[in-house]
């Protein structure tokens, strides 16, 4: 009984300097413990909390271990482990250990959720949505289950199921970013796009996708500026910031003085941008503004439908004295069609192993005759399997890269950068959508409301590359400049 006792004092020592907000304390407690215990579960437990604590999480995880190996029947630590392991983004150990966990209490709701999540993390979309469903048979109650189910519905295409659920989380719990994005996301892609922007503002409150501001600036609700200086800022890719950069004329007709942050990388493109009065890169020290505004929150700002998307291209263009360079060093010959590739996007995008596609995919396109290909990609491709131009050591900024798509007749890429700069510069583009697709896309169409020359070629199925690629290298074996509205050289 003694020994008892004095593990239970050992437990609650460690657990007071916890919750004191001292994990080192409560690590050195457990350690010192654990030469007198070495067989006590609960001390590992209570150790690996207070390791995490202290952002030791390989020590956290190997106390985690050692707690189910002195008890095997310790759901709480397994539980536990797995969601340590979600954060640190080993998603298939999560789903290993969140298995032992529901085995061991199969009654538990939040056991299934998190199971659910980590299944979802490991793009186990199907599994992932019988997890979420058996919890909410368990406690149709929680609402981060009903959002997380309409999350992965969401990344299966399941749009209108993803909607549902949603909503079904807001009922519950109105407060939720999560669930408010989903849903906006939802009926974006639906073509809902009045409806969709309310609820894809809430993206800002999103810790996951939004860095705090290091401004104070009063967020810009569309009134009249008649004066007052606004700042409008790019927080997503440069894709997003090349896509909705088509707004900042409308703002500057409200009567306010404009000043524009944005990545380095698309800095060239955007000086002198009509209604742009200054241009900032990111980290850059700000002026002093009166609001502020994301600018993919401008859309919505705008109540943009699908009729009313501003589509006017070119809306950017080239510096004309690049262009030239370029024309010079591409020497493109009479007669050859002229053709950009981009495969692949930033791998820190979440979605990129989705959107990018292996070079070694588009063999059937290098069958077609009369063409030549460019590579459009800013990494060196070691060995490509067809002859293709690599310029990637001259494509330091956005700036050369539309230097470069001035003097193609078309661009073909995945969902990515390049793709939305070669439709703002008017340039005929092929674009390769994944499925699902993102929500700009929206679904089953060919065309682009938000650019004209833009056509799009879809995945049927998750992950069939092959057909699409086929379609295109067939559309291409046909067309020729007159075709894509250009002069062929």
């Amino acid at each position: 009984m003694a020994a008892v006792d004095d593990v239970s004092r050992v437990l609650q020592l460690a657990g007071e300097q916890l919750a004191a907000g001292k994990p080192l304390a409560a690590v050195e407690i457990c350690r010192q413990a654990i030469l007198r215990f070495p067989g006590n579960a609960k001390i590992y437990f209570v150790l690996a909390l207070a390791l995490t604590n202290c952002q030791r999480h390989s020590d956290a995880i190997e106390a985690y271990h050692r707690a189910v190996k002195v008890n095997p029947d310790f759901f709480e630590a397994y539980n536990n482990l797995g969601t340590l392991l979600i954060r640190l983004g080993r998603f298939d150990e999560a789903v290993d250990a969140l298995n032992h966990a529901v085995q061991l209490r199969p009654d538990m709701a939040q056991l299934h959720a998190n199971l659910s999540n980590a299944l979802r993390d490991s793009w186990k979309l199907d599994e992932a949505v019988a997890a979420a469903k058996k919890a909410l048979d368990l406690n149709p109650e929680l609402p981060e289950v009903h959002g997380s189910l309409g999350a992965t519905l969401l990344s299966l295409g399941r749009f209108e199921e993803a909607a549902i659920a949603c909503r079904a989380a807001i009922q519950r719990k109105a407060d939720l970013p999560g669930a408010h994005l989903s849903l906006g996301l939802a009926e974006l892609v639906l073509g809902n796009l009045e409806r969709g922007w309310p609820e894809y503002e809430w993206r800002m409150q999103h810790q996951n996708l939004m860095p705090p501001r290091q401004t104070s600036f009063p967020v810009w609700d569309g009134t009249r500026l008649d004066g007052k200086t606004i700042l409008l800022f790019s927080e997503q890719g440069f894709g997003d910031a090349i896509q909705f950069i088509r707004y900042v004329p409308m703002v500057a007709a409200m009567g306010g003085r404009v000043v524009l942050e944005c990545p380095a990388a698309v800095l060239p493109l955007f000086r002198g941008f009509p209604g742009v009065d200054q241009v900032l890169a990111w980290g850059v020290p700000l002026p002093l503004c009166n609001v502020q505004c994301a600018l993919a929150s401008l859309p919505g700002i705008f109540n943009t439908t699908v009729q009313s998307i501003p589509a006017t291209v070119p809306y950017l263009a080239a510096d004309a004295g690049a262009a030239e360079s370029w024309r010079k060093r591409m020497k493109p010959s009479s007669g050859v069609l002229q053709i950009g590739l981009a495969w692949a996007g930033r791998p820190e995008n979440r979605n990129d192993r989705n959107r990018s596609i292996r070079l070694e995919s588009f063999l059937p396109l290098a069958n077609v005759a009369g063409v030549r290909f460019h590579s459009l990609q800013t990494n060196r491709t070691a060995d490509p399997p067809f002859a293709i131009s690599d310029w990637s050591e001259l494509l330091k900024d956005f700036g050369e890269t539309a230097a470069m798509i001035a003097n193609l007749d078309l661009v073909i890429s995945v969902d990515t950068a390049v793709a939305h700069l070669a439709g703002a510069m008017g340039k005929p583009a092929w674009v390769l959508l994944p499925f699902p697709p993102d929500w700009r896309w929206m679904l089953d169409r060919t065309d682009s409301p938000w650019y004209p020359t833009m056509r799009l070629f879809r995945q049927k199925e998750r992950g069939d590359w092959d057909a699409v690629i086929q379609r295109v290298a067939e559309e291409l074996a046909v067309t020729d400049g007159t075709a894509l509205g250009n002069n062929i050289r």
